[in-house]
C-alpha cells in the first residue's frame, strides 16, 4: 500500500493504491485505517459529500468494496478555526494571578481542541475559569497555551492570561532553559535497570514514517536532548523497574517516551512505544501486576515547572505530587526497593 505519510490534519489529500491485503475491504474502513487522524464516521460523511474518488471518479458509497490496483484519493476540507467554548470543568490550581495560571493537569485531559477532541479540554476549562478575555491570548485555536502535555501525562502546566505574559513565557519555553530560568522535571517509571545512574539521550526526533501517531529517532529529525537521573531501582525475580527523573533540553512531541524506548527502557504501561513489553507484566508479583495492568497510560508525570514571572521577574517553582495511580504504583514498588539509589 502506498500512501502520503506526512499527513496530520484535514485539508491535505491522502492517496492509497489498493494491494491484495486491502482488496475486498469497505471503502470507509480502508480509509479509516490509512488516515488514523479521522474517525471512520467522519470519513463516511466525507465519502457521502463527494470528497473521495476511485481511479479519479467520484464515489459516494461508504460500503464500496475496493479492488486490487485501484487508486483511492480522499480530499478532506480544511478544518474550520475552532472557537473554543467555556466549559465548567474543575481545575486543580496551584497558583494564579492576573498574568498567569498554574494548574496540575489530570490524566486524560487534552490540552486544546483538536480533531477527535473538540471539547472537554484544558482550553475549554480555562476560558470558563478566566473569562472570555482569554480567548484572544495567543490566538483563537489555543488561547493562553504556551506548552503542552500529552493527554495521558499528568502534572504541572502554566497558561498565560495576557498577551505580554504569553509572549514572555513562550520565549522561555522556546529557549528550553539553555540561557534562562525555565526548569522542567518529570518523574518516569521505566522498564529495566539502566547501566548508569545518570545519562543523556541526544537523538533527533521526527514523525515515524510508518505510523503518523508516533515519533521516532531519525537522522533527519529535529534536535532532541533528554537528561535523566536514576532516583530508585525496584526489582524481583525476573523483572526490574527504575524510577527516573528526566529534564528536557528540548521540547519535542513524546520526547521522553521515545528517548527512553530508544535506549531500551521504555516507560511502564506505554501502549504506543512499549507494546513488546506488555508481557513483562506477567512477571510482576501481585498486587503490583494488577496495578500496572490497570494503569492504561504511560507512567509519566510532570513533577516540577520553574520559570521567570513575566511581569515581576521573580523566579518561580511549582511542584505537583504524583497522581493517585502513580502513587499506588510507587507504594507497591516500595516493597521491592533495591537500596533506593543508583549504582
Amino acid at each position: 500500500m502506498a500512501e502520503n505519510t506526512d499527513l496530520e490534519f484535514e485539508g491535505e489529500p491522502i492517496e492509497i493504491v489498493i494491494d491484495e491485503s486491502l482488496a475486498g475491504g469497505r471503502l470507509d474502513a480502508v480509509l479509516a485505517k490509512a488516515h488514523d487522524v479521522l474517525s471512520r464516521s467522519r470519513i463516511k460523511d466525507l465519502i457521502l459529500t463527494g470528497a473521495v474518488s476511485v481511479d479519479a471518479k467520484p464515489i459516494a458509497e461508504p460500503n464500496y468494496r475496493v479492488k486490487p490496483g485501484e487508486t483511492i484519493v480522499l480530499l478532506a476540507p480544511p478544518p474550520e478555526d475552532p472557537d473554543p467554548q467555556p466549559e465548567d470543568i474543575p481545575l486543580d490550581i496551584l497558583y494564579e494571578d492576573e498574568h498567569l495560571i498554574v494548574i496540575n493537569k489530570p490524566v486524560g485531559m487534552v490540552v486544546h481542541p483538536a480533531p477527535g477532541s473538540p471539547s472537554g479540554t484544558l482550553v475549554n476549562a480555562l476560558i470558563h475559569h478566566c473569562g472570555a478575555s482569554l480567548k484572544g491570548i495567543g490566538g483563537v485555536k489555543r488561547p493562553g497555551i504556551v506548552h503542552r502535555l500529552d493527554k495521558d501525562t499528568s502534572g504541572v502546566m502554566v497558561a498565560a492570561k495576557t498577551e505580554r505574559a504569553h509572549k514572555h513565557l513562550s520565549e522561555q519555553f522556546a529557549d528550553h532553559g539553555r540561557t534562562g530560568p525555565l526548569h522542567r522535571a518529570y518523574i518516569a517509571y521505566a522498564w529495566g535497570s539502566t547501566q548508569s545512574g545518570m545519562g543523556t539521550v541526544d537523538a533527533p526526533l521526527g514523525r515515524d514514517p510508518g505510523n503518523r501517531l508516533k515519533q521516532a529517532v531519525l537522522k533527519s529529525g529535529r534536535e532532541a536532548i533528554t537528561h535523566y537521573n536514576v532516583e530508585a531501582r525496584f526489582g524481583g525475580d525476573g523483572w526490574d523497574i527504575t524510577r527516573i527523573q528526566c529534564q528536557l533540553e528540548t521540547g519535542r512531541t513524546h520526547q521522553i517516551r521515545v528517548h527512553m524506548a530508544h535506549i531500551g527502557h521504555p516507560l511502564v504501561s506505554d501502549l504506543l512505544y512499549a507494546p513488546g513489553f506488555a508481557t513483562k507484566v506477567n512477571r510482576l508479583p501481585e498486587p503490583l501486576a494488577q496495578i500496572v495492568a490497570n494503569l492504561g497510560r504511560q507512567a509519566l508525570h510532570a513533577a516540577e515547572l520553574g520559570f521567570e514571572h513575566p511581569a515581576t521577574g521573580e523566579e518561580m517553582l511549582f511542584e505537583a505530587n504524583l497522581p493517585d495511580d502513580l502513587q499506588e504504583l510507587e507504594d507497591a514498588l516500595g516493597d521491592y526497593d533495591k537500596a533506593n539509589a543508583p549504582p
